[in-house]
């Protein structure tokens, strides 16, 4: 079968399925354009509604990248930050919405930003900016950003993230600890939507970063934390996000 009609598909059950999570025209179309198989071995089965695990970092479902850009509400032409590139699939879905040239994406980890590079080029999607940064700092040469989309979990939005939103901008992103909320996010720091339960990685910074030979915490830090019931260790509680 060719890979539109794969395409086809996988859009048709996510529309059709009990939970709906294509709900809008926009977002269907702009995973009937973008070749997952680009950013998803073959022999992973690209157009299943599963994760896979990469250098480190998660793939995500297309029902995950369906809620995700449900919930972010991009219109064409508006500017677009990615915290978290991973293989590039997301971005490349954010340049069908809101074309190539307005999307950048930023990823703590170099080899998964070369990925994504790499992948984005191979799709059609060259024009997306991919850059090796800590995301909590946000890509301020670029800002303001109509909208954001954190793909890793916090407790609170970043400061940096939120005071790089044009006035009537959004923000999305995991919220909590052991029990996620996907939010929206307003240019004051307000939630504004919640869009029920997720489960994400925790968005690393600087020092964290996957493959590193040294982590701002340890395995047996985040073993004593889960044992006093004070979460997983990456609530972030010392950072200073200013």
């Amino acid at each position: 079968m060719e890979q539109a009609a794969l395409r086809d598909d996988m859009v048709d059950s996510l529309e059709h399925d009990a939970k709906g999570v294509v709900r809008s025209d926009r977002v269907g179309l702009a995973l009937r354009e973008v070749p997952r198989h680009e950013f998803v071995p073959e022999e992973k089965r690209a157009y299943t509604d599963q994760s896979h695990e990469h250098a480190g970092t998660r793939i995500l479902s297309p029902s995950s990248v369906a809620r995700l850009f449900e919930a972010l509400r991009v219109e064409p032409g508006d500017a677009v930050l990615v915290v978290g590139a991973g293989v590039g699939y997301t971005s490349a879905v954010a340049a069908e919405l809101a074309g190539a040239r307005n999307v950048h994406a930023v990823d703590i980890t170099r080899r998964v930003v070369y990925d994504a590079r790499s992948n984005l080029a191979d799709a059609g999607y060259g024009e997306v900016l991919v850059d090796c940064r800590d995301g909590t700092h946000g890509l301020a040469g670029y800002a303001p950003f109509d909208r954001v989309l954190v793909e890793a979990a916090a407790v609170e939005p970043p400061r940096a993230l939120v005071s790089q939103l044009a006035d009537d901008g959004r923000l999305v992103m995991p919220r909590g600890a052991a029990g996620q909320t996907l939010v929206s996010v307003d240019a004051a720091g307000e939630i504004v939507d919640e869009h029920g339960p997720v489960a994400f990685a925790p968005l690393l910074v600087e020092g964290e970063q996957a493959g590193a030979l040294e982590r701002n915490r340890t395995d047996r830090e985040d073993r004593e934390r889960a044992q006093t019931a004070l979460g997983n260790g990456w609530e972030h509680e010392w950072i200073d996000w200013d």
